[in-house]
């Protein structure tokens, strides 16, 4: 390892442990059935040992394999050094496989532990664990669709990184609209069907990190309707695969390149060419055609709350590695001392503004993983009451499913803001390659873009989860806000920042009160227009009250346990102090939000198109 090969890597795992046990008390999903085979000293375990590997194995790699990138070599992927070894290293370990259901060869650990273990690795290494992460979406879809052969001869080797996997969605001219896909495929015998068509964008969609992939693609079969409901899912593998489970002769997949990008650029994004020599197989999903996208979006699901944890993880490195910048940099006296020219520098932390950048940061980073860790403690109940309490568990799963477009479009579009301003903390010397932060932001950027950019999600929160439940989810979620800052509206400490809140609530209700007038009447164009600010004011909410909630505990317990370090002192009241300032300076921007909202202003919808400029 060269001597640029070092870890820029920071991880506050006494963060970490605080949102897992203090705030959101994750060890009560221990007492269940479904969970009581493991223990909070075991999970700990295994999130010691993912910081370890994260620190020892992917961190020193990432500014490395970024300046390499991937490259192609006779038609064939290579990553970067190192990332093979990674590869094999992670998978010995068995972390992809921690919350996989013991029935298919995992440690049914919860997600909520899960979420911590993929931040730390997307936190190291983005762009490596891409490869990991689409590997785990694709296995768990087939262990849920897919049945007999299929499933017995990918499912194991998928789970000990034999094989990897992708999903398959994008063609050029489709993009979003994965309806318009003319990817064909042309029945066999049995399951069994050709495939013929190209893919792009496809993430991890080509590398030489274990013997095979197994590509998860969209396609069309003769005859089938018109958009996403003729739209069927094939397990398609680069190789075919012998009876024995060794690794065949190619499957007619070819890799025709591999993108050339602002960030992850030791993510292979390629594009993909099935069948070009109408030679490639691939086996129907479930053995039912037309029933694509459903099965898909679990694992696009599973993947929004991925990117999520990512942008949450390149956020926390890049804030961290700032404050460590800003505790060292020494550059201008003290304010208190301006009309002294001999007053010595200070470190950059004692300037107003950088403390300022750097309590947007944490207010942000701890917001977002709080909220990734109770969306993902929703997912584990519901998993665990699934049998003996469907209606609660019914109540969890609504609410993942509303939360789930808000973790991926708040944090992906927050992670990038947080870089940007870990960057501006450094100054020049934050866009420069000798310090990590530029490569955050550039790898940040694609967060809100892939797996649905954030628009979509805002369109899928205002039309569909919104009803969730006939409306039953949102009821759920405003009822649980609004005992809080009944309960909590006078508290000494922070009741101002509580009724703060409260009035942010009350102005969302005015504001989906309004979207629920356009969607009524027809104003369709205006219902889309207001979509993102309103999810975007969702967000902030939602964040304002966690942040909050954690605020209580944190002010219990530096005001009542005496016997507490100076560390742990200062530690909950920086939690104090990130709540009351995103309360202050973050929440009130949620109230221009709403007067967009319910302005009804057309401005950006009545424009002609040379409006926009007459220069072309």
């Amino acid at each position: 390892m060269s001597d640029a090969a070092i870890n820029q890597y920071k991880a506050d795992l006494r963060s970490m442990e605080f949102t897992l046990y203090e705030h959101l008390k994750v060890q009560e999903v221990f007492t269940e059935d479904y969970f009581s085979h493991l223990s909070r000293e075991e999970c700990d375990q295994i999130i010691e040992q993912t910081a370890r590997f994260a620190d020892e194995y992917i961190g020193p790699l990432n500014g490395p394999a970024d300046r390499a990138g991937c490259t192609i070599v006779d038609g064939q992927v290579i990553t970067p050094e190192g990332f093979k070894a990674a590869w094999s290293k992670l998978y010995e370990l068995g972390v992809p496989n921690f919350a996989v259901p013991l029935e298919h060869g995992g440690f049914q650990g919860p997600s909520s532990v899960g979420s911590v273990l993929h931040e730390l690795l997307s936190g190291a290494n983005c762009s490596f664990n891409m490869y990991p992460s689409l590997t785990l979406g694709a296995m768990d879809l087939v262990a849920t669709f897919c049945k007999g052969k299929v499933r017995e001869t990918f499912l194991e080797p998928m789970m000990d990184g034999r094989f990897g996997g992708t999903m398959c969605l994008s063609e050029s001219q489709a993009g979003s609209d994965v309806g318009s896909a003319t990817t064909k495929a042309v029945k066999i015998e049995d399951n069994r069907y050709k495939i013929s068509g190209t893919k792009c964008w496809i993430s991890a969609g080509d590398h030489d990190l274990g013997e095979n992939i197994v590509h998860l693609v969209l396609a069309r079969v003769e005859g089938a309707p018109a958009g996403t409901k003729g739209i069927s899912l094939f397990v398609v593998p680069k190789y075919r695969v012998n009876d024995d489970g060794s690794v065949g002769e190619s499957n007619d997949v070819q890799t025709v390149s591999i993108e050339h990008k602002l960030g992850i650029k030791a993510s292979s994004t390629a594009v993909l060419a099935f069948g070009e020599n109408d030679n490639c197989e691939g086996f129907l999903v479930g053995g039912e055609e037309n029933s694509g996208m459903k099965q898909m979006f679990q694992m696009m699901n599973s993947a929004r709350i991925i990117v999520g944890i990512q942008g949450l993880a390149a956020a926390s490195s890049a804030y961290l590695n700032a404050l460590a910048y800003a505790r060292d940099r020494k550059q201008g006296s003290s304010v208190k001392a301006f009309k002294d020219p001999n007053a010595p520098r200070v470190a950059i932390i004692e300037h107003s503004d950088v403390r300022r950048m750097l309590m947007e940061m944490k207010a942000r980073v701890e917001g977002m993983r709080s909220l990734v860790v109770k969306l993902s403690k929703h997912q584990d109940l519901s998993l665990a009451l699934a049998e003996k309490d469907p209606d609660t568990a019914n109540y969890h799963k609504g609410q993942v499913d509303l939360l789930t477009p808000i973790v991926k479009a708040y944090c992906s579009d927050q992670g990038f803001r947080v870089c940007e301003l870990a960057v501006q903390v450094y100054g020049g010397a934050g866009y420069v390659q000798d310090n990590p932060v530029e490569q955050y932001l550039r790898d940040s950027k694609i967060f809100s873009i892939y797996e649905g950019t954030n628009h979509i999600q805002a369109l899928d929160l205002v039309v569909r989860k919104l009803r969730g439940r006939k409306g039953q989810d949102l009821v759920d979620f405003t009822s649980n806000m609004t005992e809080f800052i009944q309960t909590n509206a006078n508290d000494p400490g922070i009741g101002a920042e509580v009724r703060a809140l409260g009035a942010a609530a009350q102005g969302l209700q005015e504001a989906g009160a309004s979207i629920m007038e356009y969607m009524m009447s027809g104003k369709l164009d205006q219902l889309t227009l207001c979509a993102t600010p309103f999810l975007e004011a969702m967000s902030e909410i939602t964040v304002g009250h966690l942040l909050l909630e954690a605020a209580l505990i944190a002010e219990e317990c530096r005001t009542q346990n005496d016997d507490q370090s100076q560390e742990d002192f200062d530690f909950y009241a920086g939690r104090v102090m990130s709540a009351k300032f995103f309360a202050n300076f973050i929440l009130p921007t949620v109230h221009a939000k709403v007067a967009a909202i319910k302005s009804a202003d057309r401005s950006a919808l009545d424009i002609p198109d040379r409006g926009f400029s007459t220069a072309w």
